[in-house]
């Protein structure tokens, strides 16, 4: 008896878990307060798109590419070459 409770209990725990809504919703991107909290995440900055060139100089670290992480702390981006926050 205590066997087939736990089988329909699990049975039906699965159920659940194969109806549950799959899809999860993005937060916003987070906009930071300076280029030092940035960095401390993103060690070579935001880049606009892979692509993007640096055109400040020679820099230490691959910035991550995200346009909408970009957008979000495009104040940061001094040179205006796609790169917020570039080390």
């Amino acid at each position: 008896m205590k066997k087939l409770l736990r089988a329909t209990l699990a049975g039906i725990a699965l159920f659940t878990l194969s109806i549950a809504p799959s899809e999860t919703v993005d937060a916003a991107p987070k906009k930071f307060k300076n280029c030092t909290e940035l960095n401390k995440t993103y060690k070579g900055g935001v880049a606009k798109t892979k692509t993007t060139k640096n055109k400040g100089g020679k820099t230490k670290y691959k910035p991550y590419a995200n346009s909408s992480l970009y957008e979000a702390n495009k104040s940061k981006d001094r040179d205006k070459d796609g790169i917020a926050c570039e080390r």
